[in-house]
C-alpha cells in the first residue's frame, strides 16, 4: 500500500507534507500535490500534517475518491527519483485537470 493525495488538495497545495516526507516522494502538479507511489515508503509523516486531511493511506481512501490512487501513479510518465531534484511537474493528472476550480 502508498499513501495517496485525494480531491480536497485540488488548488490548495498547502505543501506542509513536502515537509515532513523523509523520502522526497511528493510532487507539485499545477493544480495539486502528486505522491509518487513507486517512491512513498508508507511511513505516514504527510497524512497528520494536511490542513484539509487530503492524504489516506490507498486502502483507507473513501469511496468517492478512489480514482486518486490510480491518478497519483499515472501522472508519472516515469518515476523522477526525488520532487526536490525533478521540480514542479508540468502537467496535472486528467483527473485533476477536468476538476472544477472549487474541487467538485
Amino acid at each position: 500500500m502508498t499513501y495517496v493525495i485525494a480531491e480536497p488538495c485540488i488548488d490548495v497545495k498547502d505543501k506542509a507534507c513536502i515537509e515532513e516526507c523523509p523520502v522526497d516522494c511528493i510532487y507539485e502538479g499545477p493544480r495539486s500535490l502528486y505522491i509518487n507511489p513507486d517512491e512513498c515508503v508508507d511511513c505516514g509523516a504527510c497524512e497528520p500534517v494536511c490542513p484539509v486531511e487530503a492524504i489516506f493511506l490507498e486502502e483507507d481512501l473513501p469511496y468517492e475518491w478512489t480514482a486518486f490512487a490510480k491518478a497519483n501513479a499515472e501522472v508519472f510518465d516515469t518515476a523522477p527519483g526525488g520532487a526536490a531534484q525533478h521540480g514542479p511537474l508540468d502537467r496535472d493528472h486528467p483527473l485533476i485537470a477536468q476538476r472544477g476550480k472549487t474541487g467538485a
